[in-house]
């Protein structure tokens, strides 16, 4: 602070000696250096806490908005050391197959997959047989589970032990030993079991000597990589928005602080620090209680599911350069904004001066902006399908940052734009028409936030409803007939057999089928089969199970069929040689099984000319000792199961016979589906979050408001002397609140329709508006209008009193 300073003394003319010169302020040199400014910024601060009652209402409303944005700041920041958590987790604790298998041992086992879903919920299922005393054990286990015996997720031994679970309790009739612990799962709420299975044996598993395999997770679908980008996008820049405006409010005790002080001696530059300071402090408690707020709520992250992904609240924590910059630049911000802000206020030993001239809006790089942004975007939403790849993700944040931000500063010009034509009118209109053509500033940069937060979530919304319907059309289509396929490894005819009788025998089917499926080939001297024809394929089958395949006018045991499959090898002939063990892959050779095709078979034509059943086209036909299953290169048992959607539970009978038959058989249905439910919840959550937010950025507008009547409180006093109605002046605050609003809105309409066509358009969707819900948030956004308007109308009674005009 640099205070007034008189020199004494008396000059030539007094008949003294020269007066000495006075002593250099030791501070002097340093006036802008690091130790002033932490000087004032402290100085500041201390005003801050001492500012009685109405100080720290406004430390707190700023401290409230940073809070929050903080806490979104950080958890935004944690989703890739969530991500990374749950994907180790997952890595550690699977090997399913080496290269190279290893020979049994004392320290091996085998170990498959045995999944399996009950109403709609995935249950993740492994088996293992040790070889010997030493097994490896996965994480969260302590030793394996013995013959009979499983160890089940804290979730799973809940549903098992509820009334729900006694449909699933016949179908893992193994007894429950123990509980994973929190290594072995991937989340608290995961449903997951490790049972040993006394009779499992190659191939149905796999032997291992190590559990954690350094394989690469399948990664996340482009919808979802995109909503992900998006709620981070939508809730981080509204975020911010209203960071920048909650560390500008202000009141007439802090103006009347600073023009002490400038009483006193201070500089313009120190009054500015000394707000910074203001603005710092409540900045620094915003992100203490942002910080608080998050780790509270992360508490509830094991509650949460989303496509499969439930972390563990210890999982949610940003990464520690992501948290220093959250703790560095929030403050930083807090000051630059608010120097920023006090450019156009000079700070005058008798009080504020607000004397910044009439600044010409400029267009060009407002509109560059937003546009800019579209030239990030456009590429991707024209490139099909979308790639998660880093650059991107950083094209798509960084466009949708921009496109949104663009909002924000086309909103000023628009605004003046629009209120420099206006004319005539009522008086409570021309009044606020008045108001917003002299200074339109802090009315904008209030409903800035009410705009993003409104474009952002039309464009989640937009992006969610297109995914869901996407998702629901397809579950329609794919689900029109209730059918549930299976498929697993066959050992012969006698056991596909046996589990299509015990399948016959479940409540609730309707009709079941079944085939031995497996591929055949040319025998390598017979020369390479055409570039474009598929795998051959032969279905192995009685003649009753075949009848349901191809028109047969006489079967009997021991007959072959070739059939008119589309794009049958020319070389599959009555008579022909060929190899029962063909390779997959030019690099994967194989020792050719020689097997012919018997002269007598007979052609024949397939019911289904297509996918037969529904899986794949069968270019051979043979009865059961027609060839010998065995001497197939992995043949696979495909059933196929018709049933009554009326039974109850009918699909989960079904599932409780598939286990006790086979319970490494695999399923593939479109009965189920999880996504509808976690769109729902989502849009749900994010429309609440997105209420929230607007209720949050309102109050600054509240406050913003207020500020606006305060410095016009001897212009309202002069009005209310002259006799205006209280009304008039209500309706030019409305009106004030209105115009900005009713502009931003329609900005946010445009920008959110736009965005979220756009990333429709990426993950290749129709483009769908869910109008009700644009409409809803819309409306809400439109409804802060009378909210900030009826909350304004007691300090504006307030000040409409004569005494107003009294000065000093």
């Amino acid at each position: 602070m640099s205070l007034l300073r008189s020199h004494t003394g008396r000059g030539r003319d007094g008949g003294g000696t020269p007066a000495a010169p006075a002593p250099r302020d030791p501070l002097a040199a340093t006036r802008t250096g690091p130790v002033t400014w932490a000087r004032d910024l402290a100085m500041g601060m201390r005003f801050a806490a001492g500012g009685g009652r109405e100080g720290w209402i406004r430390t707190a409303l700023t401290a409230a908005g940073v809070a929050l944005g903080v806490a979104v700041l950080l958890l935004c920041s944690s989703v890739p050391p969530l991500l990374d958590s749950w994907h180790g987790r997952g890595k550690a604790r699977e090997n399913l197959g080496q290269a190279h298998a290893p020979p049994p041992s004392d320290r091996t086992v085998l170990y498959t997959s045995a999944d399996t879903t009950f109403r709609g919920a995935p249950i993740r299922g492994r088996l293992v047989r040790p070889d010997g005393a030493h097994p490896p054990v996965p994480p969260g286990i302590g030793h394996l589970p013995g013959p009979g015996r499983m160890l089940v997720s804290p979730a799973l031994k809940k549903l098992l032990a509820s009334p729900d679970g006694a449909l699933l309790r016949g179908r893992l009739d193994y007894q429950v030993a123990g509980v994973i612990g929190d290594d072995g799962l991937s989340g608290p709420q995961e449903l997951t079991y490790l049972a040993q299975g006394a009779t499992l044996k190659a191939p149905d598993a796999y032997r291992i000597d190590h559990f954690g395999k350094n394989w690469q997770p399948p990664p996340m679908r482009a919808p979802v990589v995109l909503l992900v980008i998006m709620t981070c996008v939508a809730l981080m820049t509204p975020m911010m928005v209203f960071i920048g405006t909650s560390v500008r409010f202000g009141n007439e005790r802090r103006e009347r602080r600073l023009a002490a002080l400038r009483l006193v001696g201070a500089d313009v530059r120190t009054t500015r620090r000394i707000a910074s300071g203001e603005a710092l402090f409540g900045s620094l408690l915003g992100l203490m209680a942002g910080g608080a707020l998050f780790l509270g709520a992360r508490r509830f992250a094991s509650v949460v599911t989303l496509w499969g992904v439930n972390v563990f609240p210890s999982d949610v924590a940003p990464a520690p350069l992501a948290a220093a910059l959250v703790a560095v630049l929030v403050p930083t911000a807090a000051v630059v904004v608010t120097l920023f802000a006090q450019r156009g206020v000079t700070v005058e030993p008798l009080g504020i001066v607000r004397n910044r001239p009439t600044v010409r809006r400029r267009l060009w790089w407002r509109l560059a902006l937003p546009a800019v942004g579209a030239l990030l975007l456009v590429p991707l939403a024209r490139t099909q399908p979308w790639r998660d790849t880093p650059l991107n993700t950083f094209r798509l944040a960084t466009g949708s940052m921009l496109l949104l931000f663009g909002v924000t500063v086309l909103l000023p010009w628009l605004v003046d734009a629009v209120v420099a034509r206006l004319r005539g009118g009522p008086v409570p209109w021309q009044l606020a028409v008045r108001r917003l053509q002299l200074s339109s500033g802090s009315a904008t940069r209030a409903v800035s936030g009410i705009t993003v937060a409104v474009a952002g979530a039309i464009a989640i919304h937009m992006l969610m409803t297109g995914m869901q319907a996407g998702y629901a059309q397809a579950y329609a289509e794919s689900g029109k007939l209730p059918r549930i396929g299976l498929w697993g490894n066959a050992e012969g005819w006698p056991q596909t057999q046996r589990a299509l009788t015990a399948l016959r025998a479940t409540p609730g089917v309707t009709a079941v089928r079944g085939t031995i499926d497996a591929n055949v080939g040319r025998l390598p001297s017979a020369g390479p089969a055409p570039a474009d024809a598929p795998n051959s394929t032969i279905a192995v089958a009685d003649c009753a199970e075949l009848r349901k395949l191809a028109r047969l006018d006489s079967c009997r045991d021991g007959e072959v069929f070739v059939t008119d499959a589309p794009r049958r090898d020319p070389a599959l002939v009555p008579g022909a040689r060929i190899s029962l063990n063909p390779p997959y892959a030019t690099e994967d050779p194989q020792t050719p099984r020689p097997w012919t095709i018997p002269g007598s078979a007979r052609g024949v034509r397939l019911l289904d000319r297509g996918r037969s059943p529904d899986r794949v086209p069968y270019d051979l036909l043979a009865t059961p000792s027609a060839v010998d299953t065995g001497r197939f290169n992995h043949p696979t048992t495909e059933i196929k199961i018709d049933f009554d959607r009326g039974t109850r539970d009918a699909v989960e009978h079904i599932r409780n016979t598939v286990a006790h038959i086979d319970p490494t058989m695999n399923e593939s249905s479109a009965l189920d589906n999880p996504h509808d439910e976690q769109y729902s919840s989502v849009r749900d959550g994010l429309f609440a979050g997105a209420v929230l937010t607007l209720l949050l950025i309102g109050s600054g507008l509240i406050i913003s408001t207020v500020e606006q009547l305060h410095e016009r409180r001897r212009l309202l006093s002069a009005l209310d002397a002259y006799g205006t109605r209280r009304a008039t002046l209500g309706w030019s605050v409305l009106w004030q609140t209105a115009l900005p609003v009713a502009l931003g809105l329609g900005l946010a309409l445009g920008c959110g329709l736009t965005l979220g066509a756009l990333l429709l358009t990426m993950i290749d969707s129709v483009v769908t508006v869910d109008w009700p819900v644009v409409a809803g948030i819309t409306g809400i956004g439109g409804g802060m209008i009378l909210f900030v308007t009826l909350l304004s109308l007691p300090p504006l009674w307030r000040m409409m009193r004569p005494d107003g005009l009294r000065t000093e």
